[in-house]
């Protein structure tokens, strides 16, 4: 039927476009080879995106390739949750059927690209819309992946500037992560239409950033290029004249050349491209327009039967009716079963057309004849179709009604963008409908509440911060106390988000709103205790979640039981009682399989993982990470929580040295595009590599990403404590002992060290090795700081062997420290360790001491690629004398020769830098009065009489040089 009515062709010459073409062939060829591509293909609307794409596809597949194509459909301003992807799917699900694309995916995945497509069975009932949507991503990307292991396959989407939040999204997301996969992405977009505020760019810019994408601008054609395109249209070549006047209409876009022809306005008449466009449309027989009208209300793309349905026309008579628009071509036939403008220019042209009566009925009729067969619109459109129709129908019972069910839809399929939008309009339409409660089964604050929580989940802070404030204003804290305690709970979220201060006192707030055992009082009680916790108050943050764990042991709530088993687990870790959360966590995950919930599993394990590497077990950390992180991929949790586990596999590796397996986890992590948390997290473990190779750009990098140069807040006592962990470190790394000592008197304060033991102990050492590796003309304000580190000391407990590894070295036991730093596996802290001791060894000048240490501490850290330390054990040595090998000669620098010994030398070139005896004495770990002996004979070997006179000599006889 369709497929018989076909239009003339516009041009058949391909004009102008072979260097692009030549691009993405040689884009295609590189995915070929294993190396994932895409390409941002940006041009103004009529510039010849399509047809360009369209004479790729036809290379591509004549080369074996699959190729799929989606579009991005415009409705008013919401767009459609998935739109390109779920079209892509269903070609694919028409190549080869159902069950074969499920073949291809592990098991269960069908379930999840059934919130895309019907045909894959019922949705899965996971209700946690955060891990479900990642899990619809990963299922995605192994889809392609697998379908590249066939042959090569190429993507393509359209009229990205069209897509919504959940699309870009996943684009972003398979950007990133397609990476050796022989796979093209080819995305067009209108980039005339891409403003400052358009949530494309962004977007855009951020994919620009990442490898293997590339972003090509297609240009206006030539005057030639114009000449060549109306050639092929007329048949011969055009006078030179009317080549000059459609040129310059046109301004080289081919689709204003096209409807310059067509409405054969080419000469030089006052007219609008839209009068062109309108011009062509109104030349078309009545019916034809009617009927053009009603296809404009209905999109871009409007099938047959759903056009038919709205029109009242039998096929027979619409096709007769639509006929001329095809030969025309201003329609085209799409698939054999639906309608397309040819650009999307044309529809907006015709809709604007429309009078305000026809606007009104013709959009009535799409929503009625949708709600009356949904099976008129692709599956999973027909919510938002609806929506969108009757609230262009400007019906605002309707409006409200279908824009509240489509909210639901689009939660389900984690579209939270789209779902804010649309409660947003139901909320904007709320007072225009006397019943609105009613109507939807649902009260006004429910919405607000509902919308707090799309705009958390999609980044909306500041909107949904405005939501729950209103919420809150419509309830009283007497008649309602659990709906308000629910509700501060999500202020204390947005604050907690945002960085703001307050958030436990809102989470206090609502604690004293359900004084009753129950749940709601439970859940407040879960909020705050946890937030007590990772703020540093482990004392309190235990005591109000086991009230927790006794309420909903009492309300029968497994799933809370086990969650706060873990969180009491954490506060045991956190205060060093290590062998105590494991166990803790062990009973959390016996309830997780019992249940058989996924994610309390994963949970559990990661905190064991974190707590096994804390307690020295790091080899043991590293297979529970990895079984956690291979557990989160059968659950379709990998996004959520498996690059969590990522970073704690990291984590031990670090612990253990192994600094290249650390850093390719990290990377592949960061790659799949974690949440903003979890990739701070990831960052700083890579910091703590780049501190131990001495990597001072990627260490910048990392403290400028993760905001460690801000002020600190009240919150987050382990992001707050690591990023002062690593200023200081960066800061002695580039030589600046002042600014690591600011860095070390803020972190005894701030927050404060006895939080958390491991991290108390850990930042104590820093501390420790801070103020005995520099000699600044603080001296005596680092002695302060040691003095102040030993009474923090005094108030941690715990901490495990590593614990204890710390505190050995916080109180100046560095051989023992070494030796604990052996048993547990660690070679980096205990070359630390040893060059500490042996530091210590040439203060009380014991030589024979220090050489052993230094020649203990040095292939240490050579082995290890620990330049930094390498340094540090390299300079001691020429600094005490010390060989570093049974047969190495220390060599005091050349020029020196019999004149002068080892030592004077050294001591020579620090008066040299202008150092004070005392400076010096600290830099050498020897006495002041040991310095002026020194000093006193140097001057009498080069027979001068004062140091500056002693500084020219040695610069003349070459003696530091």
């Amino acid at each position: 039927m369709l497929e018989d009515m076909v239009g003339r062709t516009v041009s058949p010459v391909f004009v102008g476009r072979e260097a692009e073409l030549g691009i993405l062939t040689e884009a295609f060829d590189e995915s070929r080879k294993g190396a994932a591509t895409v390409v941002l293909l940006g041009g103004e609307a009529g510039v010849g995106k399509t047809r360009l794409v369209g004479r790729f596809i036809e290379h591509a597949q004549d080369e074996g390739a699959q190729v799929l194509s989606g579009g991005c459909v415009e409705l008013s301003t919401e767009g459609l949750a998935y739109a390109p992807f779920t079209a892509a799917l269903r070609q694919l699900v028409r190549e080869m059927g159902v069950a074969p694309v499920s073949a291809l995916l592990p098991d269960g995945a069908g379930r999840d690209l059934a919130r895309l497509l019907p045909e894959f069975g019922e949705p899965s009932g996971d209700t946690e819309t955060e891990t479900a949507r990642a899990r619809l991503f990963e299922q995605i990307l192994a889809l392609l992946e697998r379908l590249a292991e066939r042959r090569p396959l190429v993507l393509t989407i359209e009229d990205v500037h069209w897509a919504d939040r959940s699309s870009r999204d996943l684009i972003a997301f398979l950007s990133r992560n397609l990476r050796t996969a022989p796979v093209l992405v080819v995305l067009t977009y209108r980039s005339d239409e891409l403003h400052r505020q358009h949530p494309l760019r962004p977007v855009l810019a951020e994919l620009g950033r990442v490898a293997g994408v590339l972003r090509m601008e297609i240009p206006r054609l030539t005057h030639d290029e114009v000449a060549a395109q109306m050639a092929g249209i007329l048949g011969g070549p055009p006078e030179y004249h009317r080549v000059v006047t459609v040129y310059q209409r046109s301004e080289g876009i081919p689709l204003f050349v096209e409807a310059l022809l067509e409405s054969g306005a080419d000469t030089a008449f006052p007219e609008s491209l839209h009068d062109l466009i309108t011009g062509a449309v109104e030349s078309l027989p009545d019916e034809t327009q009617r009927v053009l009208r009603m296809a404009a209300a209905g999109g871009t793309r409007v099938g047959h039967a759903l056009l038919a349905a709205v029109s009242g026309l039998s096929d027979a008579a619409l096709e007769d009716a639509i006929r001329p628009a095809i030969a025309a071509n201003v329609i085209q036939v799409a698939d054999g079963r639906a309608y397309l403008f040819r650009h999307a220019l044309i529809r907006e042209a015709v809709h604007d057309e429309l009078l305000p009566g026809e606007h009104t009925r013709m959009h009535s009729r799409f929503a009625e004849e949708i709600e009356r067969d949904r099976t008129l619109v692709p599956p999973g459109r027909a919510a938002i179709e609806i929506a969108h129709h009757w609230y262009s129908a400007r019906d605002d019972l309707w409006a409200l009604i279908s824009a509240w069910e489509a909210a639901g839809k689009a939660a389900k399929a984690f579209a939270y963008t789209e779902q804010l939008q649309l409660l947003e309009r139901v909320l904007a339409l709320w007072e225009k409908v006397p019943d609105a409660a009613e109507r939807i089964g649902a009260d006004h604050t429910h919405v607000l509440d509902l919308a707090s929580g799309a705009a958390l989940a999609s980044g909306e802070l500041e909107r949904g911060v405005k939501f729950v404030k209103a919420a809150l204003r419509e309830l009283s804290e007497e008649s309602e106390p659990e709906r308000v305690a629910e509700l501060i709970v999500r202020l204390g979220q947005f604050h907690k988000e945002r960085r703001r201060p307050g958030a436990l006192e809102h989470l206090r707030h609502a604690e004293r709103l359900v004084p009753e055992p129950g749940a709601a009082r439970a859940y407040v009680l879960t909020r705050l205790g946890s937030h007590l916790m990772f703020s540093g108050d482990i004392r309190e943050g235990t005591e109000v979640t086991e009230e927790a764990l006794r309420i909903a042991r009492g309300v029968g709530d497994e799933s809370m039981v086990a969650d706060l088993l873990i969180n009491l687990a954490v506060g045991k870790s956190f205060d060093g009682r290590l062998e105590e959360a494991i166990a803790a966590n062990g009973r959390a995950k016996a309830i997780g399989e019992r249940l058989g919930n996924g994610r309390l599993i994963i949970r559990a394990m990661g905190n064991t993982a974190d707590a096994l590497n804390n307690l020295g077990r790091s080899e043991e950390a590293v297979v529970m990470a990895v079984q956690a992180q291979e557990l989160s991929r059968k659950y379709g949790r990998y996004r959520v929580q498996g690059l969590f586990q990522a970073l704690n596999q990291a984590e031990a590796l670090e612990s253990l040295c192994r600094w290249e397996e650390a850093v390719e986890v990290i990377e592949a992590a960061l790659a799949r595009d974690p949440v903003l948390q979890t990739r701070h997290h990831l960052l700083r473990a890579r910091g703590d590599v780049a501190v131990a190779r001495g990597e001072i750009d990627v260490l910048e990098s990392v403290l400028t990403e993760v905001g460690a140069y801000s002020a600190p807040t009240d919150e987050g006592v382990q992001e707050i404590s690591a990023n002062n962990r690593l200023l200081l470190a960066l800061y002695r790394l580039r030589g600046e002992p002042d600014a690591a000592l600011d860095i070390a008197e803020r972190s005894l304060h701030h927050p404060q060290p006895s939080s958390k033991a491991l991290m108390g102990w850990r930042l104590l050492a820093d501390i420790v090795s801070l103020c005995h590796s520099y000699v600044c003309d603080s001296i005596t304000r680092a002695e302060g700081l040691l003095a102040k580190a030993g009474a923090v000391r005094a108030s941690l407990r715990g901490g495990g062997p590593v614990g204890d590894a710390y505190r050995l070295v916080c109180e100046w036991s560095y051989p023992e420290a070494a030796a604990a730093w052996e048993r547990l596996g660690r070679p980096h802290p205990r070359a630390e360790a040893l060059l500490l001791a042996a530091k210590a060894a040439v203060h009380e000048g014991d030589r024979d001491t220090a050489v052993a240490h230094l020649r203990e501490a040095h292939p240490l850290a050579v082995s290890l690629g620990a330049t930094p330390l390498t340094e540090s054990i390299e300079l001691l040595a020429r600094r005490a004398g010390a060989p570093l090998g049974d047969d190495a000669a220390f060599d005091a620098g050349p020029g020196a020769g019999d004149l002068l010994t080892p030592r004077e030398v050294q001591v020579l070139r620090l008066v040299a830098e202008g150092r004070s005896n005392r400076d010096i004495a600290a830099e050498l770990f020897i006495s002041a009065k040991t310095v002026s002996v020194h000093v006193s004979n140097i001057l009498a070997k080069l027979g001068v009489s004062s140091r500056t006179e002693a500084t020219a000599a040695a610069h003349r006889r070459s003696l530091l040089t």
